[in-house]
């Protein structure tokens, strides 16, 4: 259970410091930038990795909140599978 949420914890932080550097790198790609490259607005490459940082930003607040889905199918508790015959008794009933 601790090494679940170990592991959580990391996958929350590592999402959320990837997604303020793209959002930090887009904005100074955005509005501090202003170099011209042929071929290439960088600041059309900065608003878009301000808006990838947006949602990537968005899916870690998700993922804190618990409204995460595709993480759903790992809090179920284990079935036991439905295709095993019940254990036999070996020794027949005494009459």
């Amino acid at each position: 259970m601790v090494a679940r949420f170990t592991q959580l914890v990391r996958r929350i932080v590592i999402t959320t410091a990837t997604s303020l550097i793209l959002i930090a790198l887009g904005a100074i790609l955005a509005f501090a930038v202003s170099y011209d490259v042929a071929g290439i607005s960088i600041q059309t490459v900065g608003i878009i990795l301000i808006i990838v940082g947006g949602i990537g930003l968005g899916f870690a607040l998700l993922t804190i909140a618990g409204y995460a889905p595709f993480d759903a199918a790992r809090r179920t508790t284990a079935q036991p599978p439905a295709n095993v015959a019940p254990p036999s008794n070996s020794t027949p009933p005494s009459v």
